[in-house]
């Protein structure tokens, strides 16, 4: 009965199935595309827990919560300086938090100083937020593009010229 059925069964379907499934499998290719690009869950933060010590610069498009030291620079997407936490270089970051200490320059869309925060350094920033009870010394300049060191190069020449 099986080889019955199989030789029976094909012989229509092979040519029905096949018809469908060559318009299919292109469309079902850029389905599976967008699928892989469009979902923007995001993986939880990297935790640099307290104990741990960095000497070095990190950089990723995620998300970085610093609990230790970390000697160098640090780019991300959200950076969280912990309130334990020392980051001695330059920070830049689409959001900023500083609950712990930074020393050198902040660089950010959002930057957000608590009331336990102790920056030593300049801020760079298109809006910011400093809560009462924050240690900051250092310049504070608004950029609507703060991110980027060319943007600080460009004023230069042009002030010269």
């Amino acid at each position: 009965m099986f080889s019955k059925s199989k030789i029976n069964e094909p012989a229509p379907k092979a040519t029905e199935t096949a018809k469908p499934a060559a318009p299919e499998a292109p469309a079902a290719a850029p389905k599976s595309d967008f699928k892989a690009s469009a979902p923007k869950a995001k993986p939880p933060a990297s935790i640099l827990s307290s104990d741990l010590t960095i000497t070095g610069n990190l950089k990723t498009t995620g998300d970085i919560q610093v609990e230790g030291t970390v000697e160098g620079d640090i780019r991300a997407h959200l950076l969280t300086v912990g309130e334990t936490a020392t980051i001695k270089g330059e920070v830049i970051a689409d959001d900023v938090v500083v609950n712990g200490r930074v020393v050198g320059r902040v660089r950010g869309l959002k930057v957000r100083l608590t009331s336990t925060a102790r920056v030593e350094g300049d801020i760079i920033h298109k809006t910011i937020a400093i809560e009462s009870g924050a240690h900051f010394e250092g310049s504070v300049q608004r950029q609507d593009d703060p991110l980027t060191t060319k943007g600080a190069a460009k004023p230069a020449p042009k002030a010269e010229g």
